[in-house]
C-alpha cells in the first residue's frame, strides 16, 4: 500500500454533508476533505457554507457549497442534480440534519414536534430519495458507496421530555438496519451513527427549562463528546475496505452511563 493510500483513503470518492453548516456536519466536511474526498456541503445558510469550502481550499482540499433546505424535496433533488452534472455523482452520504427539541409531552408543544419529524425524519428521507440511485450507481461502478445516517443514543435509551426526538432517532436507526438490508446486496453499505451527548450547536435550540437544566448539570458532570470525535468515526467508517460495513456505531462520553 502506497503511502498515499494510507494518508488520503479517501481519494477519488465524492462526500455529500448535510447539516454542513456546523457542528458535526461542518467538522466531517473538513475531516473527510483531508482523507481525500471531494466534499459537498448542504445547508440553508450559504455564507456559513462559503466560510466552510474556503478553509477546506485553504488546507488543499476540494470543495462545493449547495444551499438547500432538506424539508424542501424539490431543493434537495436540485442540488442532487447538480452534484450528478458537475461531479459524476455522489459515493458517499452523510445524512447528518437534524434538531434536537425537548419539551414534557403535556405542554403539547405541536410546532416543535412537528419541526423535529419534519427535518428528522421527512428531510432524512428527501435526501436519501434524492442521493440513492447515485450511491447505487456507484457501488455498480467502483464496488462500494455508503449511506451513513445521524441517529443518537437516545433511539436505545430513556430521556424524560425527550420523547419526540427520541422518537425520530428511532426511526432513524431502524430505517438504516432496513435499508442495509435492502441496499447492502448492491454494495452500499448503511450505517447509523448514535452519539451521546455531543458538544454542537444543538443545545442552542433547546428552550425547556427542565431540559436545560439537564444538560447544564451534565454538562458539569462529564466531558461531552466533541464534533470532531463524531467526524473521526465517520471517515473511520468510510475508510474500510469494501467488505466491512458497521451497521451500527454508538459512541460515548466515557463518563455517560445512559
Amino acid at each position: 500500500m502506497t503511502v498515499h493510500a494510507v494518508s488520503k483513503p479517501l481519494a477519488g470518492r465524492v462526500a455529500v454533508i448535510t447539516g454542513a453548516s456546523s457542528g458535526i456536519g461542518e467538522a466531517t466536511a473538513e475531516h473527510l476533505a483531508g482523507l481525500g474526498a471531494t466534499v459537498v456541503v448542504l445547508a440553508r445558510r450559504a455564507d456559513r457554507l462559503r466560510d466552510l469550502v474556503t478553509r477546506i481550499e485553504k488546507d488543499g482540499g476540494t470543495a462545493l457549497a449547495l444551499a438547500a433546505d432538506v424539508t424542501d424535496a424539490a431543493a434537495v433533488q436540485a442540488a442532487a442534480d447538480r452534484v450528478q452534472a458537475e461531479l459524476g455523482g455522489a459515493d458517499l452520504l452523510f445524512n447528518n440534519a437534524g434538531v434536537m427539541l425537548p419539551a414534557p409531552v403535556e405542554e403539547r408543544a405541536t410546532e416543535q414536534w412537528q419541526q423535529q419529524i419534519d427535518l428528522n425524519i421527512t428531510g432524512l428521507m428527501n435526501v436519501i430519495g434524492a442521493f440513492t440511485p447515485q450511491l447505487v450507481a456507484a457501488a455498480a461502478e467502483r464496488g462500494v458507496a455508503d449511506l451513513i445516517n445521524t441517529s443518537s443514543i437516545a433511539a436505545q435509551n430513556i430521556f424524560p421530555t425527550f420523547a419526540v426526538y427520541s422518537g425520530t432517532k428511532a426511526y432513524v436507526s431502524h430505517l438504516s438496519r432496513h435499508l442495509r438490508a435492502e441496499l447492502g446486496p448492491k454494495n452500499v453499505r448503511v450505517s447509523a451513527l448514535e452519539p451521546g451527548i455531543v458538544g454542537t450547536e444543538l443545545q442552542s435550540h433547546v428552550t425547556d427549562v427542565g431540559a436545560l437544566e439537564w444538560l447544564d448539570g451534565s454538562r458539569q458532570a462529564m466531558e461531552w463528546l466533541t464534533a470532531d470525535d463524531i467526524a473521526q468515526a465517520v471517515g473511520f467508517v468510510a475508510s474500510q475496505p469494501p467488505r466491512v460495513n458497521f451497521q451500527q456505531l454508538t459512541i460515548m462520553p466515557t463518563a455517560q452511563t445512559s
